[in-house]
This record gives C-alpha cells, sequence and structure tokens, in this order.
C-alpha cells in the first residue's frame, strides 16, 4: 500500500485539517484492523450493482471512515463524507479538487477518449479539453504511469485533478453504459431509413424499419435516463428532435438544462420505448397524446406524465415526473409564513364553500392542493378529485380524469359526482363558465370545493370568476379565500455566504424592506453541488386573501381590481412581493430572485398605485 492510501496517513491529514480529533484518530487507527473487516462483512451482504462493490477491485481505508458517519470535528452539524476528504488530501497535495457536475460532461469526450476498461481499471475520467491539454479526474493522481498512457494515446498533455472515488466509479458506470446502450441502438437502426417526424418531408414519405421498443440497447437507455432525473431531482425531462440529433433536456428548480446529444437516428427508438411504456399508440405520430408511467424510486412509487407532440423533426416527448416526496407536503413545509399559514388553515377548514389557489404554470398550485387534501381527508369524508389529467394517484382519493373524447369534462362531470355524496371536491382549473357555474352550485350545496385559476394575484380572481360570467352574488354566497403563488430558488447552503447591501439600494430596486442602512443579506458563490448557480431547491411565497366581508361588499358587477387590492392590503394582506421580501431578509434567496420573480407583480402594484 502506497503511503498515500495508508490509514496512518489518511488519518494524519484529516485530523490535522480539524476534521476530526486527535482522540477519534486514535481510536479509528487502533479499530482499523475490526472496522476493515466489519465494512467488508457489510458490503459484501449488501451486494452491489456497480464495479465498485465487486471483489476484484481495490479497497480503500477511506471507505472504511465514511462509513462511520462521523460528525465533524470542525463543523458538528456535517458528517464527515468522501468529499471533504478528497479535497483535504487535495490541498496537503497541491492539486486541484473537482466536484463533477454530470450535466456540464460532454458523454462523447467522456466515452471516446480512452477505452472503459482502462477509465475501469485506473478510475481515470476525462472531463474536459482546454488549450490541447485534457483534464482527467481521478482519486488517485500519482499513478504516473496511467497518466503517460493517456498522453501517448491522445496526444495531448494531460491534467489532473482530484475527485472522489465514488464519483468516479459512478460516472463511469453511467456514461459508459448510456453510450453503448446508444451507440449499439444506433448500429441497428443505421442504414437509410426514413424519418416520418420530418415535417419538410412528411408528406411524401412514411416510416421505414424502425427499431423494436423493446430492444433491450433502448430498454437500457431510457431506464438511464429515468434514473438520471431522479438522482437530479428533476422535473420534467424534455426529448426534442432536431434536423441531425436529438436532445435531451431536464428541467432542475425551473432551469431547462441539456444533458444529452443523442445521434437522431436513435429517436424514434426511444420515443417508442416510451410510449410502450405509458401505454400511447406507437403508430400513431401525427397527434399529440398523454400518458402515464409509474415506477419506483427507492422504495417510492413515482409517477411520470408524458405528452407527445409533433414537431417539425419528429415527434417531441415530454415527461413531468411527479414524486410524491414533492407532492404530499405538510402544509408546514410549504413556505408559509405563521400569519399566512394561519389564514389559509381557516379557510380551508370551513365545511363548504370554494377555495381558489391561483398562479402561473410552474407556480406550485399542484403541490398545494394535494397537501391541503391530504391534511383535511380523514377517513370521516368523501374527496373526490376531477383533473386533467390525473397528476398523482392516491389511494385516499376519489379521482376522475378528465376525457373530452368520451364527454368527461371538468363542467359535466361535477353534475354526476354530486350523486356520488362528496365532502370535498377538487376540481383541475376553472377553465369555462360550465365548469365555474357547477364548482359553485357544489359548494352552494354543502361541499368544500377547491380549484385553480391562471391569475396573477389573489384579488384578480374575483374578478377573473365575474369575467366568466359567473354572477356576483354567487362569488359572495360561495367564496371563502384566495391563495395565490409562486415559487422562488433557495440559496445554496454547501456556497452560502453573507453579503453587505444598503437598503436604499433595495429601495431604488423596489424591495422596500422597512430598514435603514447596511442589511445582512445571504447569496450562493457557486458551487459543483448547485452547478455554479447559487441556488438548490425552491420554497414558496404567498399572498392569502380570506374572503371577508369588506372583501364580500366589493364584489359587484362593477368591481375594480385596484379596489379589491386596497380593501385586501387594508385588512392585512401581504402581497407576494412582501412574502418575497420576508424571505429575502431570512436569508432564504437573494434579492436577484425576488426581483425575476415578483417583477410581474411590481408593475402591477406600481399602476395600482397611480391609479388610486
Amino acid at each position: 500500500m502506497i503511503e498515500q492510501w495508508s490509514p496512518k496517513y489518511l488519518l494524519s491529514v484529516i485530523e490535522k485539517k480539524g476534521l476530526i480529533s486527535i482522540q477519534q484518530a486514535r481510536e479509528l487507527y487502533a479499530n482499523r484492523t475490526k472496522l476493515i473487516q466489519q465494512f467488508e462483512r457489510r458490503r459484501d451482504k449488501q451486494g452491489g450493482n456497480n464495479f465498485n462493490e465487486k471483489r476484484d477491485q481495490p479497497f480503500l481505508f477511506i471507505d472504511t471512515v465514511v462509513a462511520q458517519n462521523i460528525k465533524r470535528e470542525d463543523s458538528p452539524s456535517k458528517i464527515l463524507d468522501e468529499d471533504i476528504i478528497y479535497q483535504t488530501l487535495a490541498e496537503r497535495w497541491n492539486l486541484p479538487f473537482v466536484k463533477i457536475d454530470p450535466l456540464k460532461l460532454d458523454l462523447n469526450l467522456v466515452t471516446t477518449t480512452i477505452p472503459i476498461s482502462f477509465a475501469k481499471n485506473h478510475l481515470v475520467l476525462p472531463i474536459g479539453i482546454s488549450q490541447g491539454k485534457l483534464t482527467v479526474a481521478t482519486p488517485n493522481p500519482f499513478n504516473a504511469e496511467v497518466l503517460e498512457d493517456i498522453t501517448r494515446a491522445c496526444q495531448m498533455r494531460v491534467h489532473a485533478v482530484v475527485s472522489p472515488r465514488s464519483d468516479i466509479i459512478k460516472l463511469i458506470d453511467e456514461f459508459f453504459g448510456f453510450k453503448r446502450s446508444i451507440a449499439a441502438a444506433e448500429h441497428q437502426f443505421s442504414g437509410p431509413t426514413v424519418d416520418l417526424g420530418n415535417l419538410e418531408r412528411y408528406i411524401q414519405l412514411q416510416s421505414a424499419d424502425e427499431l423494436p421498443s423493446n430492444d433491450q440497447h433502448v430498454v437500457n437507455a431510457v431506464n438511464h435516463l429515468f434514473l438520471y432525473a431522479f438522482d437530479q431531482k428533476a422535473s420534467d425531462i424534455h426529448i426534442e428532435p432536431k434536423r441531425e440529433k436529438s436532445l435531451v433536456r431536464m428541467r432542475i428548480d425551473g432551469v431547462l438544462h441539456t444533458v444529452y446529444q443523442l445521434p437522431k437516428s436513435v429517436h424514434s427508438a426511444i420515443i417508442s420505448r416510451i410510449k410502450n411504456l405509458s401505454g400511447l399508440d406507437m403508430a400513431e405520430k401525427r397527434r399529440p397524446q398523454d400518458g402515464r408511467i409509474k415506477t419506483g424510486k427507492k422504495d417510492v412509487e413515482v409517477e411520470i406524465r408524458v405528452s407527445t407532440v409533433p414537431v417539425a423533426f419528429g415527434e417531441k416527448v415530454v415527461m413531468r415526473v411527479m414524486d410524491p416526496d414533492i407532492l404530499f407536503q405538510d402544509l408546514a413545509n410549504l413556505g408559509f409564513s405563521s400569519v399566512d399559514m394561519e389564514k389559509y388553515n381557516q379557510i380551508v377548514s370551513h365545511p363548504h364553500g370554494l377555495v381558489l389557489v391561483c398562479g402561473p404554470t410552474g407556480s406550485g398550485k399542484s403541490t398545494t392542493l394535494y397537501s391541503t387534501l391530504r391534511k383535511i381527508s380523514t377517513p370521516e369524508v368523501n374527496v373526490t378529485t376531477i383533473e386533467d389529467p390525473i397528476e398523482m394517484v392516491h389511494e385516499d382519493f376519489n379521482q376522475i380524469a378528465v376525457k373530452p373524447q368520451v364527454g368527461i369534462t371538468f363542467g359535466s362531470i361535477m353534475r354526476n359526482i354530486l350523486r356520488q355524496d362528496p365532502d370535498i371536491i377538487m376540481v383541475g382549473e376553472l377553465r369555462d363558465l360550465e365548469t365555474a357555474e357547477n364548482a359553485i352550485q357544489a359548494a352552494l350545496t354543502g361541499h368544500l370545493v377547491l380549484s385553480t385559476l391562471h391569475t396573477n394575484d389573489a384579488p384578480s380572481s374575483i374578478i377573473r370568476l365575474m369575467d366568466l360570467g359567473v354572477p356576483s352574488f354567487l362569488i359572495q354566497a360561495t367564496l371563502r379565500g384566495i391563495l395565490s403563488q409562486r415559487l422562488v430558488r433557495t440559496i445554496c447552503n454547501a456556497c452560502k455566504e453573507p453579503v453587505e447591501m444598503d437598503a436604499s439600494k433595495l429601495a431604488a430596486l423596489g424591495l422596500e424592506t422597512g430598514k435603514s442602512g447596511s442589511l445582512t443579506l445571504f447569496h450562493g458563490k457557486g458551487c459543483q453541488k448547485c452547478r455554479g448557480t447559487g441556488y438548490q431547491g425552491r420554497t414558496t411565497i404567498h399572498e392569502v386573501l380570506p374572503f371577508t366581508d369588506a372583501i364580500k361588499s366589493l364584489t359587484v358587477p362593477d368591481s375594480d381590481l385596484a379596489g379589491l387590492t386596497a380593501a385586501a392590503r387594508a385588512q392585512g394582506m401581504a402581497s407576494l412581493r412582501e412574502s418575497a421580501i420576508e424571505k429575502l431578509l431570512a436569508g432564504a434567496t437573494t434579492y436577484q430572485e425576488v426581483l425575476r420573480v415578483t417583477s410581474g407583480d411590481l408593475l402591477t402594484e406600481n399602476a395600482m398605485g397611480e391609479t388610486a
């Protein structure tokens, strides 16, 4: 064993860095043989799917130390993990440490620069080329012979950086495995075939030989896409055909990232596999189709909503990942302030009436509605939902999917479900007068009805209902409250740092904090965990409007938005902007994110101020 991997050397390095105490280092060294044996027995018992867990791979004492889940001496709230150990070793070796972002890797560079057998045997991964120099990531930068072999093979200078061993192993498995599947599929589908989906040639041509959707290479490639999306916590997967290639993009924290560029020849095969899984018609390529896939993420069932549509160069598919861990949450974890949480709980505690959740597409309305239903659903009540489509199947709810082709619409089904003795009804969206009238009728006859509207703020929803044709007296009789919301990105905890900013500068940007002088805000400087964005995860900002007597008296046929907004503010409604500023001052998000999300609301409020 070389010095760099000896238990004594490793424990000395991390102890001097302050990650563990001298006493902990002594105990780990004294018990090293016992700990190694325990780790190996556990590894043998658990088995594994990647080559790291096979007996023919080298075993390092680092693996044993990481497995102990030791609290760091310098930061007890953090665990001594593999990342910080390799980062500390890189500092000692005077080499760069890189936490690899899979989204930024070039699939072809990784898989064509060196053979997979060489990458596996020596744990080296090409991650970039700059100015004629190849950068390779490895947990062992001291193997000069390996680096020389790569230099000779690639005819380029090689620069080594240090990366965690498990990351290298995982990425070799994923990238080479995915590349093999795509390459095999491309080879099988190669030849003078015709792309039916390309609208430039659509009229003249018909489908020729197409790779079967059950081909194992395509199956592996699609499975990899799903697992990769789960790993990256993606909310959507886009597969988009272009003229000469196919793009795979994933939406992470609301932002789309290009993940892969695939050969155009395998696009139809991948789409066919997804159609097969989601129960769609594989032969139908001219019309949009909707379907769903149920799969597993660890021990949790995940719904994937599938939508296909013909575009210029073929069929595009978008898959929405409906993760129950996200859709079904405790309401207290959705970002409500204590005041807004109390107001919203009062609104949904009414035994009957209409409750609206408002916001644009992608503002978290479904999460709020499902989380609300789970909170108020008990064995004593009958919950029925009407959705287009059903976002997440939940056995506690009686869920009905809208199917216009057989006459099941939001409006028509409402008349039928009232005979199903419901206590709580959730209508996916109040799209038209028929749906709104039936929802109002259900609320009038003793049911609690929850639904959504696509409006910019809470007071606008009252105007929208009247624009749909709902009489004001029916709104007065049934409406219980309105919740408007948006999603803002939260600062990455791994690279979060304070930044000073004067309150007057924020005020000049339209962000009134009610404070003066210098304020301590936070931002993310960017790191590998957040892909250099400074953000990781999202939270919600809210505008909660209980339908009080003051608001009710203003709900008349000639109601104006400015008057409703002024009355709502007078009774204590915090605007979306104010909710966002509260999160800004609490250190949850940045002023740039507040401006990005609430810019439209700022313009609306300013216009109302001028009108008043």
